[in-house]
């Protein structure tokens, strides 16, 4: 089954939304306008329930099928906030505010679930209750996290919940997906190191945090190399070095800020207990000390099988080819914590040969639409097919 020809006949509209909200990108949790754009259409689809505030900002639409009588309930959400990234392309919607712009798709994932929504809302073609969940704040917010802790899947009921992301590579109308880990949790770390400043020319008389921190770089990196099972994965990388203000002063500190990815928990548990270790142990050895933040953020973003099954087999009819053993990747996504709450399964869409997410450069592929929007009606309609 190919995409839904009522689908394509909504493309254009869908694509004159997306760029909307391309010309007015919004950050994490401050995305007023989008949701306000998006609870109104919502309304104007005809859409059983609009609920708006969950997760301070997220918006959710219930779609109730021909006949409810299977009590089934499939969620499926859609991220709504860009990134405070200055727009390096020339194209006609280019975004409206200094600074912000949709560099990751947001604004084409907003659209596409906003065109399944009309559909499902038309044509009722299903026997059950579809819930749509347009989340704030996935680029370092927590957005998923904070729907949850406002009732998002108890509230609505919602027993197995669907993700998607569109994926610079990939071709247009192809589809990428695995079952179990899909992308890696996303720690982070700041270090403080303590030494003692003085004049450059007598380094003796000082303890340079500066050394210190050089080779607590260099002992980072053996947290993978030297702990972690080669057949695992794992990334323990140092972003960022801040110490001194000029040429010929020891400073008293520095801070190194570093992140960590991982797939499994037993790796997670390793890295943060073997970073933990030198950062005790190795500044002494040159007289200094060091004391480090550890957060945990993003948990594995990891797949049910059945549901990665089922969603790669739906997005087989949609589109020209589905990758359903794809490699993980090491980036993370907050989409995770809904896994954890619920089975369900998150896929790669097609964007084509376009720049990468997070680039200046990065545009969101418009022919991706009709693809994206047809899986998602696919998803309800299959899922609970109408009796």
């Amino acid at each position: 089954m190919p995409v839904i020809n009522r689908v394509a006949d909504l493309v254009d509209e869908v694509a004159a939304w997306r760029r909307d909200f391309h010309e007015h990108p919004e950050l994490l949790y401050e995305v007023h306008r989008t949701a306000g754009v998006v609870a109104d259409r919502l309304k104007s689809f005809g859409v059983d329930e609009v609920v708006t505030g969950l997760g301070r900002t997220g918006v959710v639409g219930v779609i109730k099928g021909r006949s409810d009588g299977s009590g089934k309930v499939i969620g499926l959400r859609a991220d709504m906030d860009a990134l405070p990234i200055e727009e390096a392309t020339d194209v006609p919607y280019k975004s409206r505010t200094p600074g912000l712009m949709h560099a990751c798709g947001h604004d084409g994932h907003t659209a596409m679930l906003l065109g399944a929504a009309r559909y499902l809302a038309e044509t009722r073609n299903f026997d059950g209750t579809a819930v749509v969940i347009f989340q704030p704040a996935e680029e370092g917010g927590a957005g998923a996290r904070a729907m949850l802790d406002d009732g998002v899947l108890d509230r609505f009921g919602v027993q197995e919940v669907y993700g998607l992301h569109n994926m610079p590579g990939i071709p247009i109308g192809a589809f990428a997906i695995r079952p179990g880990p899909m992308m890696a949790a996303a720690d982070r770390f700041t270090i403080h190191i303590g030494g003692k400043g003085g004049h450059a020319a007598r380094p003796h008389e000082c303890v340079d945090p500066v050394v210190v921190a050089a080779h607590l770089i260099q002992a980072l990196q053996t947290v993978v190399a030297r702990n972690v099972d080669p057949l695992e994965s794992a990334v323990v990388t140092t972003g960022s070095v801040k110490a001194g203000d000029t040429f010929n002063v020891i400073p008293q500190a520095a801070t190194l800020l570093g992140t960590v990815r991982t797939l499994t928990e037993n790796v997670r548990d390793l890295c943060e207990e073997r970073i933990r270790t030198l950062v005790e142990r190795l500044p002494p050895a040159f007289g200094a000390h060091a004391t480090i933040e550890y957060n945990r953020g993003y948990p594995v973003t990891r797949n049910d099988p059945e549901r990665t099954r089922f969603m790669a087999e739906v997005a087989s009819g949609v589109g020209s080819a589905v990758d359903a053993g794809v490699a993980p990747l090491m980036g993370s996504e907050d989409f995770s914590f809904m896994l954890e709450e619920r089975p369900g399964a998150y896929i790669f869409l097609g964007n084509g040969d376009t720049a990468g997410v997070h680039h200046p450069a990065y545009d969101f592929n418009d022919a991706a639409i009709p693809y994206g929007v047809s899986l998602w009606a696919k998803i309800v309609e299959t899922g609970m097919p109408a009796r």
